[in-house]
C-alpha cells in the first residue's frame, strides 16, 4: 500500500482542529461516544495521508517536480 502524502497543509490543519473538537465534545459530555471518530480526523492529520483521497484521486499537497 502506498501511503504517499496527498492531504496538503491547510486541509491538514483543518483536519485536526475537527478531530480535537470532536474529541473535546465528546469528553465533557456534549456529545455522545460517536464523538471519539474524531480519532480518525486526528490520524489523518497526523500522517498528512487520507485513504478517501487515494480511493478518489484527490491530492491537496502540492507536487514536487
Amino acid at each position: 500500500m502506498n501511503f504517499t502524502k496527498n492531504a496538503g497543509t491547510i486541509d491538514r490543519s483543518l483536519r485536526a482542529i475537527v478531530g480535537l473538537v470532536l474529541i473535546a465534545l465528546t469528553l465533557t459530555g456534549n456529545i455522545g461516544v460517536w464523538g471519539w471518530i474524531g480519532v480518525v480526523p486526528l490520524f489523518t492529520a497526523a500522517i498528512g495521508w487520507c485513504p478517501a483521497y487515494t480511493l478518489l484521486g484527490i491530492k491537496t499537497c502540492p507536487t514536487k517536480n
